[in-house]
C-alpha cells in the first residue's frame, strides 16, 4: 500500500489510562535572538539552556512560573515568521495581580478585559477568534472570561487568562495541585471567604472547618459543585 494513500481502517479507542501525552515545548519564532532573551528573562520566566554550534545554530529555552511547558527560540531553530505566534494563553489565578506583576517589571500589558458576550467581530487586536473587548474584567469573575494581552519584541502575541474554577472533567480530584505559593494563597483566600458565608447561613462557628477549606479547594479545581 502506499505511504499516500489514506486508510479506511479505524483508530483504536484512547483509553484515558493510556500513555502520558504531556505538551513539553512550544516554539516562538523570533528575529533578534539576544533581545528575546531580555525580554523573556525580564517576565521573571526560568532560563533553563542556552545552547549553541557555532554560529548557525543557538536555542534558548524559558519555562514560565508553575508551568509544565517551556517555550524556545533561537538561531534556525523555526522557519516561522518572527513575530506570528499567536494567541499563546498564560493562564493565572488572580488577573490582576500578574497584570500588576508585568507592569512592576517595565512590560507594556493591556488593560484587564472581557468578551462583548459572545459577540464574534471587530478588528481591535483580535483574540478568541476576534470577539469584541469590554474593558474590565467579567462583572462575575467567572473562570475563563477575564483576559490581559502583551506581545514581546518581535510581536508574539500572550494572553492572560483568569481561571479559579475548571470545567467539570478537566482535573482528577484525586490529583489536586497548585503550580505555586500564590496560586494555593489565593484558593485559600477563595475558600475563606466562601465559608463565612457558610457560617453566615448556620448561624455558629464552624470548628470543622479546615476540612471545609479543603473540600471546597479540592472541588473548585475539579470542577465540581461547591460546597455551600
Amino acid at each position: 500500500m502506499s505511504s499516500t494513500k489514506e486508510s479506511n481502517e479505524s483508530a483504536p479507542p484512547v483509553s484515558s489510562v493510556g500513555l502520558d501525552m504531556k505538551l513539553e515545548v512550544v516554539v516562538i519564532p523570533v528575529s533578534d535572538v539576544d533581545r528575546a532573551k531580555e525580554f523573556y528573562g525580564r517576565l521573571g520566566w526560568r532560563l533553563d539552556a542556552d545552547f549553541a554550534t557555532g554560529d548557525d545554530f543557538r536555542v534558548i529555552q524559558f519555562t514560565p512560573p508553575g508551568s509544565g511547558c517551556s517555550v524556545i527560540f533561537g538561531k534556525n531553530v523555526t522557519a516561522a515568521a518572527p513575530g506570528s505566534a499567536q494567541g499563546l494563553y498564560l493562564i493565572v489565578s488572580d488577573i490582576g495581580a500578574a497584570r500588576d506583576e508585568l507592569l512592576r517589571r517595565g512590560v507594556k500589558i493591556s488593560d484587564v478585559f472581557h468578551d462583548a458576550g459572545g459577540v464574534h467581530a471587530g478588528t481591535d487586536e483580535p483574540y478568541l477568534f476576534g470577539r469584541l473587548r469590554v474593558g474590565g474584567p467579567d462583572p462575575e469573575h467567572r473562570s475563563y472570561r477575564s483576559f490581559a494581552t502583551f506581545s514581546d519584541p518581535d510581536g508574539n502575541g500572550w494572553l492572560f487568562q483568569e481561571i479559579t474554577t475548571r470545567l467539570p472533567g478537566r482535573i482528577d480530584r484525586g490529583e489536586t495541585s497548585f503550580a505555586s505559593a500564590s496560586d494555593l494563597a489565593s484558593a485559600f483566600r477563595r475558600a475563606s471567604a466562601a465559608h463565612g458565608r457558610h457560617e453566615e447561613r448556620t448561624g455558629k462557628p464552624d470548628p470543622n472547618w479546615p476540612d471545609w477549606y479543603a473540600e471546597y479547594m479540592v472541588r473548585e479545581q475539579a470542577g465540581e459543585e461547591l460546597p455551600s
